[in-house]
């Protein structure tokens, strides 16, 4: 996924709108759906600051491994994406987490059917 898609998974994720965002940077909410569909990245020093906004790191929204001593960058690049996907299928996992066993036995048996296709 690209940066703008990042932001606008993650603005869903705490709750927050492009409207907001627009408003705190000073520019039109169509430039979050603009940058999805052209697949661009803002100046650095505006990444920087909508990263800060957000409170994630720049890496976390470009899609890339995040700098750590303590890991290698494949076991980073993987808590990387295992974050993004949480964070944009977060409701669906919540929902989830309701079911009964039954019920998640057969969403199981669903999702393993589509595998076939």
């Amino acid at each position: 996924m690209g940066f703008w898609e990042n932001v606008d998974s993650e603005l869903k994720y705490q709750g927050k709108s492009r409207k907001e965002l627009a408003q705190a940077f000073g520019f039109d909410p169509t430039t979050i759906s603009k940058g999805i569909s052209n697949n661009s990245v803002p100046l650095a020093d505006m990444a920087l600051k909508i990263a800060d906004y957000l409170d994630v790191s720049l890496e976390y929204l470009l899609g890339l491994p995040e700098k750590s001593k303590a890991t290698d960058d494949k076991a980073n690049l993987e808590k990387s994406q295992a974050l993004h996907f949480y964070h944009k299928y977060h409701d669906l996992i919540e929902k989830c987490e309701e079911l009964s066993s039954d019920k998640i036995k057969l969403l199981s048996d669903v999702a393993g059917n589509f595998e076939k296709f």
